[in-house]
């Protein structure tokens, strides 16, 4: 790999990430659907209700990271969500993981924020060695809990 450039995702990117992002999805056993992928990465672009964080190489696109700025009530501070972090196949082991993820702490060290915040999946044990290699520490006293919204909408 040669040198991985990071920039910050703007609307002429939207195709690029979106590509990925519909791959990201897939990964994660959703159904592929483009459309979804670009209406969903636009309006995070659109309103800047997210930061995307775009990789490439040569020319190319080789993955991304998007974080969700949030607050954590209990340190009333500003923390940030690292929802999304993929990288295509091909580019896999090359660092450009731990790259992004340097992006990721540089804006939350610039917005003040007191952490990153972030999950996978049990079986995602390569994400886990890179995000425990850099400082990382899965939290052991918190338990995670969803409810399944079904709208009708």
């Amino acid at each position: 790999m040669q040198n991985i450039n990071v920039c910050e995702a703007t609307l002429d990117d939207l195709n690029g990430v979106a590509v990925m992002f519909d791959q990201y999805r897939q990964f994660y056993d959703q159904t592929a659907d483009l459309e979804l992928a670009k209406k969903f990465i636009k309006s995070h672009l659109q309103k800047s209700t997210s930061i995307i964080f775009l990789a490439s190489s040569e020319g190319a696109n080789c993955g991304f990271a998007q974080l969700y700025p949030t607050f954590c009530s209990v340190e009333a501070s500003p923390i940030l969500v690292l929802y999304d972090l993929f990288i295509l196949p091909k580019y896999r082991n090359q660092k450009i993981g731990s790259t992004l993820l340097d992006h990721c702490l540089e804006l939350a060290r610039k917005r003040g924020a007191s952490r990153i915040d972030l999950e996978t999946s049990y079986d995602n044990t390569g994400a886990q060695r890179l995000y425990e290699s850099i400082g990382y520490e899965r939290d052991n006293e918190f338990y995670k809990y969803s409810l399944e919204i079904n709208s009708t909408v």
